[in-house]
């Protein structure tokens, strides 16, 4: 790829980037969200059109039109989020829009026998008849690998590929990626996890703020040198926390039962506590019931069964604003949703929770003078960057949108922080910046249920680790006395 230039209105995603990847290589693409990495990525597989520069295959200059183009032109591209259909097939799912006949029928022996070929050439194992809705996610993914490779893939695009597994699929994924490039296969790895590019890369283009800033290899540099690249300025990559010093339960929960939006038990008969002083993680690979486990604690889902009691007092069912008033502070794993509106000012965003108390409310009417000051003050405090308090929050970064919600967050007492998700798409210097905070609420005696799909997230915050898996809590350990790999078993369901 030579001199992509890609511009979005007020946006600059991608300004004149190279790129070459090498026949039988692993090239990662490392970055922040944001960076400009899948915008690249969207060019090569035709889902977008580049303003300026040219793509050339083995040496020839080519037009991408679209993904029909590419999977043509040998590229194929396994994204963040499984293009599969639950209720179909591997074989049906693989197949999709290539379908063989035989007579009047749908032919499905012949391409069962190239999928089991290709399964086998590539240690790939997987069975065609299997239904998608019940292979666990390692196996979904797998089953997106050889979907390209049916298609002849030989340029092979991995958007975040391990976001959803556990170190264990991660494993099975890298062992199966080192096989590919055996055979021939070129690897676009696109990620932000230092350790991850470290393993399995030959090579590694660093992008930030939708520039190239610099290439290296993972002999020629180290996690910390990676990430100043990737933030421009050096990073605290380990969490610095003394050990906990735990004092009475602040959350107690008892029995919880939660049901999904589709109706089905999400959370099963699940009780634990969190003691003040203390951070405690729940970990899970993503859809075993943590999200609605959240939102039942924050009051915007209710429960079938079992009480949420905060400090001796049941809080009542679908009442945030109970929780708020009880010492509750919220880190939303969807900001969107939850955190923000996306309209308002920033003014407005920093006092969602406590615009109806003083000194934000006078004689009944909004006090602007507090509110904007408060602003300014969270601003500096917490790094926001932004040029004024008066920009609409949905005009900033993501980054900066997460920072603002963790400052209104945090700028009330606080006696209990549920915190989901709470890195997500932010940078690794705004990381270490959230870490730093959660680590200090605990400090000053906040209790603290962090929820992440971030296995190095939680091992380096928590104090304790609970694991759910299929809506129940599979088993409970100390951090200090267990292993990344003892919690991905748990993770998997292998108590």
């Amino acid at each position: 790829m030579r001199g992509i230039t890609k511009r979005f209105p007020g946006v600059l995603a991608n300004d004149n980037i190279n790129l070459d990847l090498n026949k039988g290589e692993i090239h990662a693409l490392l970055g922040e969200n944001g960076a400009g990495k899948s915008t690249l990525m969207n060019i090569l597989y035709g889902l977008y059109q580049p303003d300026a520069g040219e793509i050339f295959l083995n040496g020839k200059a080519v037009k991408i039109h679209g993904p029909r183009d590419a999977i043509a032109q040998g590229i194929g591209m396994v994204h963040q989020h499984f293009m599969l259909v639950p209720t179909l097939t591997v074989a049906e799912n693989i197949t999709l829009g290539m379908e063989e006949q035989k007579g009047v029928l749908l032919d499905v022996e012949r391409p069962s026998a190239k999928i089991k070929e290709i399964a086998k050439k590539y240690g790939l194992e997987i069975d065609p008849g299997a239904y998608i809705k019940d292979l666990p996610v390692g196996l979904q993914q797998r089953v997106e690998i050889v979907k390209t490779l049916y298609r002849d893939a030989q340029v092979l695009v991995l958007d975040e590929p391990t976001a959803v597994l556990t170190p264990q699929e991660v494993e099975g994924l890298f062992a199966t990626l080192r096989t590919l490039v055996a055979q021939g296969v070129s690897i676009i790895f696109i990620s932000h996890k230092l350790k991850e590019v470290k393993a399995i890369a030959n090579r590694i283009t660093v992008l930030r703020q939708g520039r190239v800033v610099g290439w290296t290899t993972p002999a020629e540099a180290d996690e910390a040198k990676l990430a100043s690249m990737m933030v421009g300025r050096p990073v605290l990559l380990k969490v610095d926390k003394t050990p906990a010093k735990p004092g009475g339960e602040t959350l107690s929960i008892k029995s919880l039962k939660v049901m999904s939006d589709r109706k089905s038990v999400a959370v099963d008969g699940v009780s634990f506590a969190v003691r003040a002083g203390e951070i405690v993680g729940i970990a899970g690979v993503e859809g075993n019931g943590q999200t609605e486990l959240v939102e039942a604690i924050t009051g915007l889902r209710a429960q079938t069964e079992g009480a949420i009691v905060m400090e001796s007092h049941d809080l009542p069912r679908e009442s945030p604003r109970a929780g708020i008033a009880a010492g509750m502070s919220h880190i939303p794993e969807n900001r969107h949703k939850f955190g923000m509106v996306s309209s308002y000012p920033l003014t407005t965003n920093l006092v969602l929770s406590t615009f109806d108390r003083a000194p934000f409310t006078k004689n009944g009417l909004l006090n602007d003078a507090e509110i904007e000051k408060n602003a300014r003050t969270l601003i500096k405090e917490f790094d926001v960057r932004t040029p004024n308090e008066f920009v609409p929050i949905g005009k900033l970064s993501g980054g900066n949108q997460q920072k603002a919600v963790v400052a209104r967050e945090f700028s009330r007492p606080m006696k209990l922080l549920v915190a989901s998700q709470p890195t997500r798409g932010v940078d690794v210097g705004s990381i270490e910046f959230i870490h730093k905070r959660i680590v200090e609420a605990r400090d000053k005696g906040a209790a603290v249920l962090l929820i992440s799909a971030e296995l190095d997230e939680i091992m380096s915050l928590s104090d304790r680790i609970l694991v759910m898996f299929k809506g129940k809590i599979v088993g409970e350990r100390e951090t200090a006395k267990t292993t990344r790999e003892d919690v991905g078993l748990l993770m998997m369901g292998k108590v």
